[in-house]
């Protein structure tokens, strides 16, 4: 009999169970990825709508607290004056400048250099395929779980917050860093011949399954949040679903607005002697009658508003829309940021008054809306690309063909 090399003997248990763990590692590792990837967004989302449209919201809730206390000081009926209390209590009510000054002073060192300026917000990102590759990687080798050391697992924690910070900013060159850094760690996981093999990957399959479970308790937290089912209406384009919020936004406060009017003694539109056929009064393409001026305060105080045709030649123009937009049609000479970056690029703009732009004007209406609280001066463009299409002004387009609005 002829000699042979023995076969390399391997337990089937042992080889069940490396399968399975693998599995589940995979399931959870592309799960957690997920969910983080769903937390930045959410995260960066609620951010510039808070940012942008948070001021609305507190106009509406203004709105709504005077006309209450209008109809209350009508009827003087218990129940309408208790409705105009509660309304007046969900007003936020803007800080004191004087107050939020001081404040500032006092952080001022004792040295008199001024206090370190507060850390830039972070850009709305999503995180590329790239990104969230190295991010798995680096999860699945460096999670203070795989090891029982306490000072390894503290170590490996102060790792992964370093890690999550580049995620958070889809960073893949300084993941990859980090990725540089770590490979040099050694492995917690037993050798696969080693008698302990079975056993770590019995508990490594425990500690996968409650993972996987907990990672997906939290993405149904995430999904049902406020903003997580908001962001759900539109995850591809968050920029248009604010837009169409805004245009919401302002035709509520519109209708306040009137209904104010309205109720503090104002010359209901059907008695005018310039009324419609329908017994309404004309109005302007943003609300305003036709002979107020063509820059105006038309839904908010805060928003001034100019007609297309209006908007003097030599004026600065600012076009907040997308980059497949903007390369449709714009105005040769304007400035384009789209809504997302203006918070993060707003040392790129002019300090002269800016006239703001979008495609019907409900961007642009909420970036308005935040230059002003920001004390720059900024003025909204009624109907945006449309109306200044519609005025025969002129527009160019980034590919050379004829400019069109997207």
């Amino acid at each position: 009999m002829s000699a042979q090399s023995p076969a390399r003997w391997t337990d089937p248990e042992q080889q069940a169970l490396e399968e399975r763990v693998a599995a589940a590692e995979l399931a959870w590792l592309s799960m957690d990825v997920d969910v983080q990837t769903l937390r930045v967004e959410i995260d960066n989302f609620a951010l510039i709508h808070h940012q942008l449209l948070g001021p609305l919201y507190a106009r509406l809730d203004e709105l709504d607290a005077l006309v209450a206390e209008a109809v209350a000081a009508r009827t003087g009926l218990p129940e309408d004056l208790r409705r105009a209390a509660e309304a007046r209590r969900q007003v936020d009510e803007l800080p004191d400048l004087d107050a939020l000054f001081d404040s500032v002073r006092e952080q001022t060192g004792q040295d008199g250099e001024p206090a370190p300026p507060p850390p830039a917000a972070p850009e709305r990102v999503r995180p590329g395929k790239e990104a969230q590759r190295i991010y798995r990687e680096l999860v699945r080798r460096a999670h203070p779980d795989l090891t029982t050391d306490p000072g390894e697992q503290q170590r490996r924690a102060a790792f992964l917050v370093r890690v999550n910070e580049a995620y958070a900013y889809g960073d893949a060159g300084a993941l990859g860093a980090l990725a540089a850094e770590w490979s040099t760690a050694p492995e917690a996981a037993p050798a696969v011949d080693s008698p302990d093999r079975s056993d770590w990957l019995r508990r490594r399959l425990d500690w996968l399954t409650a993972k996987i479970a907990e990672t997906a308790a939290e993405q149904v937290r995430l999904e049902r949040t406020p903003m997580g089912q908001l962001l759900a209406l539109a995850p591809q384009d968050p920029d248009r679903l604010l837009e169409q919020l805004a245009e919401e936004l302002l035709a509520k406060a519109a209708g306040q607005q009137a209904e104010l009017a309205r109720l503090l003694g104002g010359p209901a539109p059907a008695d005018g002697p310039s009324s419609g056929a329908h017994g309404t009064a004309p109005v302007g393409d943003n609300g305003t009658h036709p002979t107020e001026s063509q820059e105006s305060h038309t839904m908010f105080p805060q928003i001034p508003s100019a007609d297309a045709a209006a908007v003097p030649a030599d004026a600065a123009l600012l076009d907040v829309r997308e980059q497949d937009e903007w390369d449709a049609g714009h105005v040769d000479g304007a400035l384009h940021i789209p809504i997302g970056e203006v918070i993060a690029r707003l040392g790129e703009l002019p300090d002269e008054k800016l006239y703001v732009l979008c495609r019907v004007g409900g961007r642009s209406a909420q970036v308005v809306q935040y230059l002003v609280q920001q004390g720059r001066e900024a003025v909204n463009v009624d109907g945006g690309m449309y109306a200044w299409q519609g005025a025969g002004r002129p527009m160019v387009s980034s590919t050379g063909q004829e400019a069109f609005v997207l």
